[in-house]
């Protein structure tokens, strides 16, 4: 979006009340990321994931997937620098490929951050009725109790999520930045007791970590790294901020690199910690493989018993933070494709206090919504809403991603709207081959039998329901590619469609 554009007529892109205010600095751009990345979450959960494929080498797997990570962020870093739109990958893509495939982009990456709002709610609820019951307050709870701890979680980010945007990243950036800080602390102190000797079992402090066990193949190094590549989903969150930045030329950008650089070194040295602490033999690589709270159990075996609760605490906390960085994106794209749709009016209207409250609303009762149809429909535990919503929600993102790759290296070194060496498209090509391998090995061999199977299919039809809706209405589409260019001020840019 242009930074000088200029007050309009009631009802027009520039006028008052149609745009969000400018009021977000670089920091609070990178809470947005950091909490939809969820790095203390993730940590606590995905490298079992990756253990399954590359055994100890599961910090080498980690280490590999943040330089793709990295090259992905160039494309959204390159774009952000040109391209300032709460719509973020519905603008990047439709700005190069046209409004049709801007639109399913963007339809791909609402669907994904709202399914992450799912996922994380529900680990609030299950992490959450852990702690309770860890510490006596809740000795017995039933199966549904942490359906309870839900609720309160999309309620409590549904009060954020209507609050201007500078109030609600401050929290976002504030709960993540304790949730990690202390399990740096624990990861040292566990590090220093492998490098002194004094580790539990006889565990020490090894460069293994970083080689792969003997046997293992190829496909099996890149299938974990495919798994740690998904750790790093939402790095580009900040992108949704474009039209709330100060400075969005420069905030978004640093706040998307900054996110995937610290994800890179962040998830790289805990995992070598979480291996190293268990122990590089078979022994430890099983307990690791079993365990529900890599931290918790290291901190209740390296530390003490307490700090196991603590940790357990701030991953309900970080759980908390990414469904509200979840509504928060969702409800920024929502507003952006209604908002060109249908005008200022409904979820493309702002609220008083200067955000899409409708949009946010929306969104807080389709992830309600879905809680609720799992629950009762699909008998679903917490435990399986997470598990559900995540994998369809990532295969989705990866589509967003794709799309997105794919219009970046048409509008830089295509039609070079900006000026940029043309070696560098190495960086999107790596990024792109990365997507669809990770694709690829998301849905082949295609899963058998139980819940799996249905992933991709539900996946393929959120997809399927956005390209028949572009195919069926040409002249709909065509107004959004209007009002798209129109508040973009890229109408030039936008490729024209029959």
């Amino acid at each position: 979006m242009r930074e000088d554009a200029s007050p309009g007529s009631p009802g027009s892109p520039g006028s008052p009340g149609s745009r969000l205010p400018r009021t977000l600095n670089t920091w609070q751009a990178i809470g947005l990321s950091m909490a939809l990345m969820a790095p203390s979450m993730a940590a606590n959960i995905n490298p079992q994931g990756t253990e399954r494929s590359v055994g100890r080498a599961v910090p080498l797997a980690f280490l590999l997937a943040g330089v793709a990570v990295l090259l992905v962020a160039y494309v959204f870093v390159r774009l952000c620098q040109h391209f300032h739109s709460a719509g973020s990958v519905y603008a990047f893509v439709g700005a190069a490929l046209g409004p049709r495939t801007g639109l399913v982009a963007g339809w791909c990456l609402l669907g994904a951050y709202i399914l992450f709002g799912v996922v994380t709610s529900s680990a609030a609820g299950v992490f959450g009725i852990a702690f309770l019951q860890g510490v006596g307050v809740w000795e017995h709870p039933v199966w549904w109790s942490p359906f309870l701890l839900v609720a309160v979680v999309l309620v409590a980010a549904l009060v954020l999520s209507v609050s201007p945007a500078k109030r609600g990243t401050r929290v976002l950036l504030t709960v993540e930045g304790v949730t990690v800080a202390l399990i740096l602390v624990v990861s040292t102190v566990v590090l220093v007791r492998l490098i002194a000797g004094s580790a539990p079992e006889g565990q020490r402090f090894t460069l293994d970590v970083f080689r792969p066990q003997p046997g293992t193949s190829w496909s099996e190094l890149f299938l974990g790294v495919v798994f740690g590549f998904l750790s790093f989903a939402g790095f580009e969150a900040a992108a949704t901020l474009g039209e709330e930045a100060a400075e969005p030329r420069r905030a978004i950008p640093r706040a998307i690199l900054a996110t995937a650089v610290f994800g890179g070194l962040y998830f790289t040295f805990v995992t070598a910690v979480e291996v190293m602490g268990f122990g590089v033999g078979k022994a430890g690589l099983e307990a690791f493989a079993a365990s529900s709270s890599l931290l918790g159990d290291l901190g209740e075996t390296y530390v003490g018993s307490w700090v196991g609760d603590c940790i357990t605490l701030g991953t309900t906390v970080s759980a908390f933070g990414c469904c509200l960085a979840s509504m928060v994106g969702a409800s920024r794209v929502t507003y952006t494709l209604f908002r060109d749709g249908v005008g200022n009016r409904g979820p493309g209207r702002l609220s008083g206090t200067g955000t899409p409250g409708v949009s946010a609303a929306l969104i807080a009762g389709v992830m309600g919504f879905i809680i609720v149809v799992c629950a009762t429909v699909f008998s679903a535990r917490p435990m399986d809403t997470f598990l559900w919503s995540g994998t369809v929600g990532t295969l989705l993102l990866l589509v967003a991603y794709a799309l997105t790759t794919v219009g970046g290296i048409w509008l830089l070194f295509i039609r070079r709207v900006m000026p940029v060496a043309a070696w560098q498209i190495v960086f999107p090509l790596g990024a792109l081959a990365i997507l669809g391998y990770t694709l690829y090995r998301s849905v082949f061999p295609y899963p058998a039998s139980g819940a799996a199977r249905w992933f991709p299919v539900v996946s393929g039809t959120w997809v399927l329901v956005a390209i028949v809706a572009v195919l069926a209405a040409p002249a709909w589409t065509r107004r959004m590619g209007s009002a798209l260019a129109e508040h973009e001020g890229i109408a030039a840019e936008i490729p024209r469609e029959p």
